[in-house]
C-alpha cells in the first residue's frame, strides 16, 4: 500500500518551502501562516525529521526538507497539469510557451503554420519567456537562451548561439575583409555587450571598438540593420529567414559561438501529454533543418577579461 502521511501537512510544506514562508504560503493555500506552522509542525513529528530550521525573521530548509522539497514540487506541477488537462472541455487543447519577443517574431511565429498544419486542434499561446524570466508554473514548455542549466528542468539543445555580422547588400559591398570595419558602425545590443568582442577577438581584431547606435533588443538591432543604420551583430536563428531572402547578408565567412545554445524546457511529466509531445516533435525536426547560409565555424572564442 502507499504509504501517504498528511496530504494538508505536505501541501503546507511545499508551498512555505517553494515560497519561503509560513505567510506566503499561507496566502496560496487560504489559511493563516499559523495554520500552515502548526500542519508542517505535526508532519514533522509524523516523519520524525526536521523539514525546517526556525530561524529570527528567516525558514531555511534543513537538508531533509531540500531533498523533500525537490521531488514534491514536480509531483505537485504534474497533478495540477493533469486535473486540468482532465477537467478542460474535450475540444479545447491549449499549449501554452514561454518564449521572448525576438525569438517569437523572428523565428517561431513564421514557422507555426506549419504546426498549425499538422496539429490543427491545438491552440498555441505565448506568453512573456525572456531569459531573466522564470519558467511560469502554468506553461506547457519554453525556449530559453543559455548554457543548459535549468534545476527541475528538462532542457533540450534546439540552436547554437553562432555570431555573425549582418548588414544590407549596399553596406557589404564595402567589406571586403573584417578589417574593414568600423566601430561606429557596428550596431549594438544593450543586454549583450561581449557579443562584438567575442567576433572581433575571433577575426583578430581586438583593437576596434563597437560603438555604434545600441539598441536593448536584438530584435531591434537587426530591424536597424536591415533598415541601412549600420551592421549588427547577427545570432542563430534570429538571421536565417533574412539571409534565405536576401534583406541581410553576411560579409564574412566568420561564424564565432557564443558560448550558449537555444534550448526547449519543459517539466519531466509533460512528454506524457500529447500536445506538448506533438509540439516537441515538431520543433526539434524544424530546428534540425540547415541554416540558410552556413559559415565557416572556428573554435570557441575565449570570453573578455
Amino acid at each position: 500500500m502507499r504509504r501517504l502521511l498528511f496530504l494538508n501537512g505536505i501541501k503546507a510544506f511545499e508551498a512555505a518551502a517553494r515560497t519561503g514562508s509560513f505567510a506566503a504560503a499561507g496566502l496560496e493555500l487560504s489559511v493563516s501562516a499559523a495554520a500552515v506552522s502548526r500542519m508542517v509542525h505535526l508532519l514533522e513529528e509524523r516523519l520524525g525529521v526536521a523539514l525546517f530550521e526556525r530561524k529570527a525573521n528567516k525558514l531555511a530548509l534543513t537538508q531533509a526538507g531540500r531533498a523533500y522539497q525537490s521531488g514534491l514540487t514536480p509531483i505537485f506541477d504534474a497533478l495540477a497539469s493533469l486535473t486540468a488537462q482532465v477537467t478542460a472541455p474535450s475540444s479545447v487543447r491549449v499549449l501554452t510557451i514561454g518564449v521572448g519577443h525576438t525569438f517569437a517574431m523572428r523565428w517561431l511565429i513564421p514557422r507555426l503554420s506549419e504546426f498549425r498544419s499538422e496539429e490543427p486542434d491545438i491552440e498555441v499561446r505565448f506568453t512573456t519567456g525572456g531569459a531573466e524570466v522564470p519558467f511560469g508554473e502554468d506553461w506547457s514548455c519554453g525556449i530559453k537562451l543559455g548554457t543548459g542549466d535549468w534545476p527541475g528542468l528538462v532542457a533540450e539543445p534546439l540552436f547554437a548561439g553562432d555570431l555573425t555580422p549582418v548588414c544590407v547588400p549596399r553596406l557589404a559591398t564595402g567589406l571586403k575583409r573584417p578589417a574593414d570595419l568600423k566601430g561606429p558602425g557596428l550596431i549594438r545590443v544593450t543586454h549583450s555587450p561581449e557579443d562584438w568582442p567575442i567576433w572581433l577577438k575571433a577575426a583578430n581584431l581586438t583593437r576596434i571598438n563597437a560603438r555604434g547606435p545600441e539598441f536593448q533588443f536584438y530584435g531591434q538591432a537587426l530591424q536597424a540593420a536591415a533598415d541601412g543604420l549600420g551592421i549588427a551583430m547577427g545570432i542563430r536563428p534570429y538571421i536565417d529567414d533574412d539571409l534565405a531572402a536576401g534583406r541581410l547578408v553576411a560579409p564574412f565567412d566568420l561564424s564565432v559561438p557564443k558560448g550558449m545554445r537555444w534550448y526547449l524546457l519543459y517539466r519531466s511529466f509533460q512528454t506524457e501529454q500529447r500536445d506538448f509531445a506533438a509540439f516537441r516533435r515538431w520543433i526539434m525536426r524544424a530546428a534540425s533543418e540547415p541554416a540558410a547560409r552556413p559559415a565557416r565555424r572556428i573554435g570557441r572564442a575565449a570570453p573578455r577579461n
